[in-house]
């Protein structure tokens, strides 16, 4: 398990800490509605407040994604109890999953949970995702599977759900959805859109009725380290600046 980085202790250093983690989150909430991933009200998007251990940022419950902004985001701790002042409230029930994650991950800045109709797709097959494209394979050796409880109401499903995560920054909730954590929200998300994009692809490719082509075990062995390399990471550092500019020209206001 990763230890938490140090963080400034200044109030003021910590407070803007925070605001810029929520900013964060907001902006990851307003570019899932951009990508076409989010289900209605449903689903979450949760990051951890920065020099905490137990203290997490999370939706107001009954906002559409594209409606959030930093201000509105809420403050909870790790069983869903709201924390400070809020005119809103969280969805309590909806954190099981990741207060899972953050309780057993440190190293997990921002948890992704999505019900996207390839995500689904793809958690209903046997075989899970395939290494049959080179952004799934980028994926592949660092995915773990869940198997499906029953809507996630019950905390004593963290346990289970926290031993097949393991170290993996990716899981296939099976019969359910997808699910991603990285360091910061930018990683989070970058994780999650190579995800949903080798879902889709595979939902496209196996409806085509053809015969499929698969890359040598050479190759995909090759290309599936790379994900303990931290190529995403880097790569998040770059795409989420221009991922910022094209909110700002599509969907602004996700800052206040």
């Amino acid at each position: 398990m990763a230890e938490l980085k140090s963080v400034p202790k200044d109030a003021a250093d910590q407070a803007a800490l925070e605001w810029q983690t929520r900013v964060d989150l907001a902006a990851a909430y307003r570019l899932v509605e951009l990508f076409g991933w989010s289900d209605l009200i449903a689903t979450h998007i949760s990051a951890r407040v920065p020099g905490t251990t137990d203290e997490f940022l999370i939706n107001p419950f009954g906002m559409m994604f594209d409606e959030i902004t930093a201000s509105r985001l809420i403050k909870i701790d790790l069983d869903g109890n709201q924390l400070g002042e809020s005119p809103y409230s969280a969805n309590k029930a909806g954190f099981t999953i990741h207060s899972a994650v953050h309780q057993a991950r440190h190293d997990a800045g921002c948890v992704i949970h999505l019900h996207t109709t390839s995500g689904m797709a793809v958690s209903a097959l046997e075989e899970g995702l395939l290494p049959l494209f080179q952004t799934a394979m980028f994926l592949t050796g660092d995915l773990s599977y869940h198997d499906y409880e029953g809507p996630a109401l019950h905390l004593e499903e963290r346990e289970r759900l926290q031993k097949d995560l393991g170290n993996t920054h990716q899981m296939i909730l099976r019969n359910h959805g997808t699910l991603t954590l990285g360091g910061t929200v930018a990683e989070a998300f970058i994780r999650m859109h190579m995800l949903e994009r080798a879902c889709a692809a595979q939902v496209c490719a196996l409806g085509m009725g053809r015969p499929i082509h698969r890359a040598c075990d050479e190759a995909r062995i090759t290309t599936e380290q790379m994900c303990h390399t931290g190529m995403l990471g880097r790569f998040g550092s770059l795409a989420w600046p221009a991922l910022l500019r094209k909110l700002d020209r599509e969907l602004p206001g996700y800052d206040q």
